[in-house]
């Protein structure tokens, strides 16, 4: 399984490879809704950014995780980030994590369209026998939009993560296989069809 920097394109939004060019642009997002207060997600403040930007450019060199930009549409404004991460190639599978949308942009059809076009590309182009999602067991909005995807709850691992207020994180797992993806992508195509 070959995890290179690849440019994702869909009708609503874009998925480009992580660059340091686009902290201010990011920053700028994730001031929308304030993403960073709340006490069960990881996402970074705004002074933040440019740290995380190399934190996850550090991962990606590792061979551990591709980072993403989300574009609002194709050639757009940067409103969020996304990434392949726990890459297994053995299996091959991955998660599709580190998720954070400006407060606009959520519960549009980007986010539907990000995780299709970021579920093809795992399931029919690098060979996927599942792909993975975690969440906070507290964070019911994740929750639900992970479930609307037609992904299934595979368990809770219990005292999983440490955050930084010092709470134990219990982290919801959830996955789609590759004999599920064909259906998962016909309900994913036919929300993207309906009309808004």
């Amino acid at each position: 399984m070959a995890i290179e920097p690849v440019t994702l394109s869909g009708r609503h939004v874009e998925l480009v490879p992580l660059a340091p060019a686009h902290r201010e642009a990011l920053a700028e997002a994730v001031r929308d809704g304030e993403l960073w207060r709340l006490w069960y997600t990881t996402v970074p403040a705004p002074e933040a950014m440019a740290a995380e930007i190399d934190r996850r450019l550090g991962l990606q060199a590792a061979g551990a995780s591709l980072p993403f930009t989300v574009l609002d549409g194709p050639g757009g404004r940067p409103v969020g980030m996304t990434s392949y991460i726990n890459i297994e190639a053995g299996g091959p599978r991955l998660e599709i994590g580190s998720t954070w949308y400006a407060a606009r942009v959520q519960r549009t059809p980007l986010n539907t369209e990000a995780k299709r076009l970021l579920l093809a590309h795992a399931f029919e182009r690098l060979g996927c026998l599942a792909v993975e999602f975690r969440t906070h067991v507290m964070n019911q909005a994740s929750r639900r939009a992970i479930e609307r995807l037609g992904a299934r709850l595979d368990g809770v691992l219990r005292h999983h993560q440490r955050l930084r207020n010092g709470t134990i994180r219990d982290s919801c797992v959830y996955s789609i296989t590759a004999p599920e993806w064909p259906a998962v992508r016909a309900n994913l195509d036919w929300q993207l069809a309906k009309p808004r």
